[in-house]
This record gives C-alpha cells, structure tokens and sequence, in this order.
C-alpha cells in the first residue's frame, strides 16, 4: 500500500525538478536516441511550453559505477575529515 503524498513531498519535488537540467519536447524528440546515449546521473526534464511534462532518469546502475561520479562536479572546501569541534579525552 502506498502512503498519500504530503505537502513536503510535494515541495521537494518540484524543487527538485526545479534544478534538474531541462530540454523542450521538440528538441527531445528530434535527438532522442543521441540524449538518451550520454544521459547524466541526474536525469532529464522534459517540457512543454517551459512547463514539466516528464522526468528521464538513467536505469539503475551498479554502485561500482558511482564511484567517481561527481569528479569535476564539486569542489571540497575546508577539512571535510573534521567536524571543527576540539574535543578533550579525561580519563
């Protein structure tokens, strides 16, 4: 049995889709196979008239494939190995 949607899951949602990297319906279906061959991670929005009409995601892949996923993607800042906090042992 499926939960309802909730008004957060909702807002996620569409900010999600929001971010996701968006191509209108024409220009999908005049390239389709070249698109659907070097798909990103993240998917596709398609629109129609600026607006969403559907969501393209890559099949699953194997967890071996996301290693170096995000290389060149993201940039580290500051010690990510430390949480900035000192930290006294008594004992």
């Amino acid at each position: 049995m499926t939960r309802p949607h909730t008004v957060l899951d909702i807002i996620y949602n569409r900010s999600y889709i929001m971010a996701m990297k968006k191509l209108a319906a024409a220009k999908f279906k005049e390239q389709c196979l070249s698109i659907l061959d070097h798909l990103e991670p993240d998917g596709l929005v398609i629109t129609k008239h600026g607006k969403p009409v559907a969501r393209i995601l890559p099949a699953e892949c194997a967890s071996a494939d996301l290693i170096g996923a995000f290389r060149g993607r993201i940039r580290v800042k500051g010690d990510i190995q430390s949480t900035g906090v000192t930290w006294e042992a008594h004992g």
